[in-house]
C-alpha cells in the first residue's frame, strides 16, 4: 500500500505502515558527465506521481563503509545519487521535530540507506521526522579545481553543497511530511559530524538547521587550498594528464580507480602539499575562500553558530577500529616516528600518555593519541568555543560501552555508538561490531537523549543522571555505559597535553 505526499518538484508515493517511508526522493538535479564538479541545482521536477518506495542509487564509491553494515555486495552506485529518504508517522500539520542524518565514511563511502541508519524506531519513540541523505563522495564530491578552472570555484566542497541543498529541500518541503522546518536538528557521525562542524562555519548553511549533534567529528577536519590543489593535480596526473577536460570526460569507474591511487599516495605522504595541519584525508572539505571562507573552527570561535545548541562527543577507543588490522606499534622508536607525522614533539606527548596509562603497550598509546588527535580534542575545542556563545545549550558526552567482539580488542571503538543512537541493536550486522547482547539500557539512554535534544535543545531525560551544560570550568561530560554517569573534566592530563598543539 502506498501513500502520496506533496513536494515542490511534484507528488511522490511512499510506503505505508505504522512508520511512513518515502525513499529515493531527488533533492537536486544530478550534476553528471560534463556537468560534474559543479554545484547542485534545483531539480526540474516531474509530471504525475513519482514512485519513492525504493532507495535511490548511492554516490560512486569503493564499497561499504564498514563492510557488514551495508547491503551485501557492491553498492548500486551512480553519479546520479542526490537522493534523500523521509520517515514520519503521519502526513499532517503536527510540526514535529526533524532530525537530518549525514552519514560518515571518510568522505569516500556510505549512503543514507544503510540499515543501521533506519530511523523508524526514532519516529516511533519520539514522534519525530527522520531524514537521511546521500551526497557526492570522493573525487566527485571533494576535488578542488578552482586553481585550474575559475568557473569550477567551490568544486572542492560540492559534497558540502549537496548537504546544504538537501537541508534546503527539508526547509521547503518537510511541513508536508508532518515536520517543523523551524526545528531541524542535523546529526551525523565521523565524516558526517565533520561535515556538520564545517556547516557550523559555512555562511550558505545559515538558518537551515536549528540544532546540531556531532558524533566522533568536529570542526577541524578541513584541508587548506594548497593541499586540496595538490590532490587535484595528483588525480589528473594519475589519469594521464589532460587537465580538467580529462576529469570531465573520464568514466566514473576510472575516476574511482585514480581516486584510490591518490588516496593511497596521500596516506604514504607522497602527494605534494600534504601538511601536518591538513585534515589527513585527501578528499573532504576545503577552505576555498568561497563556499568555506575560512577555517570553520575559527568561524565558530567568532560566533558563526551562536544561535545553535550543540551536542558533541566521542567514543573512548575510537582508533581501535582503524588499528585492528594495521601493523602493531611494537617499540618506542616506531611510536615516536608515527606520532612525529602529526605533532612536532612526539616524545613529550608519548611520555604524558605513558604516565596516564603505565600498563599500556606502545600500540595502546598510539591508539590513545590518535583517538585524541582526530576525534576527542577537536570535540573538546568545539565544545569550548560554542559554550561561550551557548552556555546553557552546549553538551558533551563520552561513549564507553565496550564491544565484546574480536575478543574485546575493539573497546568502545569508532562507529560503535551508531546502533545505540538509532535504537537499532538488532539490525543485521550490528552484532559483528558490538558483540552479542549489547545492553539495551545504553540504547535507551542515548536515543532518548538525542530525541530530547532535538525537541528542546537539552538532552536531559528521566532515564539518565542530570546532564549539565559544558563549560570550561567544570567540563561536565556524560559517560554512556552501564551505568551512565556524569564526570567533570575526564582525562585532564591528556587534554592539557594538547594545549598549543591543537
Amino acid at each position: 500500500m502506498t501513500v502520496v505526499a506533496p513536494t515542490t518538484a511534484g507528488p511522490i508515493a511512499g510506503r505505508h505502515g505504522d512508520v511512513l517511508l518515502f525513499a529515493g526522493i531527488p533533492y537536486a538535479a544530478p550534476p553528471v558527465g560534463p556537468r560534474r564538479f559543479r554545484a547542485p541545482q534545483p531539480h526540474p521536477g516531474w509530471s504525475g506521481t513519482r514512485d519513492c518506495t525504493r532507495f535511490g542509487k548511492v554516490s560512486v564509491q569503493v564499497g561499504d563503509t564498514l563492510g557488514a553494515i551495508g547491503p551485501a555486495g557492491r553498492p548500486d552506485d551512480s553519479e546520479d545519487c542526490l537522493f534523500l529518504n523521509v520517515q514520519t508517522s503521519a502526513l499532517d500539520d503536527a510540526g514535529r521535530p526533524v532530525l537530518v542524518w549525514i552519514h560518515g565514511g571518510s568522505f569516500v563511502n556510505g549512503t543514507g540507506a544503510i540499515p543501521w541508519y533506519d530511523g523508524a524506531n526514532l519516529v516511533r519513540h519520539g514522534d519525530v521526522v527522520v531524514v537521511t541523505i546521500n551526497y557526492r563522495l570522493g573525487a566527485l564530491g571533494w576535488t578542488s579545481l578552482q586553481h585550474l578552472a575559475p568557473e569550477l570555484a567551490g568544486s572542492g566542497n560540492n559534497g558540502l553543497l549537496d548537504q546544504i541543498a538537501a537541508l534546503r529541500w527539508v526547509h521547503d518541503n518537510i511541513a508536508g511530511f508532518g515536520g517543523d522546518p523551524a526545528n531541524v536538528t542535523v546529526f551525523g557521525e565521523s565524516a558526517g559530524a565533520m561535515s556538520i562542524g564545517t556547516l557550523l562555519g559555512t555562511p550558505a548553511a545559515d538558518g537551515l538547521f536549528a540544532k546540531a549533534i556531532l558524533q566522533s567529528g568536529a570542526a577541524h577536519t578541513v584541508s587548506n587550498a594548497e593541499d586540496a590543489a595538490a590532490v587535484a593535480d595528483a588525480l589528473i596526473d594519475e589519469l594521464g594528464g589532460g587537465g580538467v577536460e580529462r576529469l570531465l570526460a573520464v568514466e566514473p569507474a576510472r575516476l574511482l580507480q585514480a581516486q584510490q591511487v591518490v588516496s593511497q599516495g596521500a596516506e604514504r605522504g607522497q602527494v605534494a602539499g600534504r601538511s601536518r595541519t591538513s585534515s589527513g584525508l585527501p578528499f573532504g572539505p576545503v577552505v576555498d575562500g568561497r563556499v568555506v571562507p575560512g577555517p570553520p573552527f575559527e568561524a565558530v570561535v567568532g560566533g558563526s553558530a551562536r544561535s545553535v545548541p550543540v551536542l558533541v562527543g566521542t567514543n573512548r577507543d575510537e582508533w581501535n577500529l582503524f588499528s585492528l588490522m594495521a601493523t602493531r606499534v611494537e617499540d618506542a622508536a616506531t611510536l615516536v616516528r608515527r606520532l612525529g607525522r602529526i605533532v612536532e614533539r612526539p616524545e613529550e606527548l608519548a611520555a604524558v600518555y605513558g604516565k596516564v596509562a603505565p600498563d599500556a603497550t606502545h600500540h595502546d598509546i598510539h591508539n590513545m593519541v590518535m583517538t585524541d588527535r582526530v576525534f576527542r580534542i577537536p570535540a573538546i575545542r568545539l565544545a569550548e568555543a560554542q559554550s561561550r556563545h551557548q552556555p546553557q545549550h552546549t553538551f558533551m558526552y563520552l561513549f564507553e560501552q565496550a564491544s565484546t567482539a574480536f575478543d574485546g580488542r575493539l573497546g568502545a571503538c569508532h562507529a560503535l555508538e551508531i546502533p545505540f543512537v538509532f535504537d537499532n541493536l538488532h539490525k543485521a550486522g550490528v552484532e559483528l561490531l558490538t558483540g552479542p547482547e549489547p545492553p539495551q539500557s545504553v540504547a535507551d539512554a542515548m536515543h532518548r537523549a538525542w530525541l530530547a535534544f532535538a525537541r528542546t535543545g537539552s538532552p536531559d531525560h528521566p532515564g539518565i543522571p542530570t546532564w549539565p551544560p559544558y563549560d570550561e570550568r567544570s567540563r561536565a561530560t556524560m559517560h554512556f555505559g552501564v551505568p551512565c554517569h556524569v564526570e567533570d573534566d575526564p582525562l585532564p592530563q591528556t587534554r592539557r597535553a594538547w594545549a598549543g598543539i591543537l
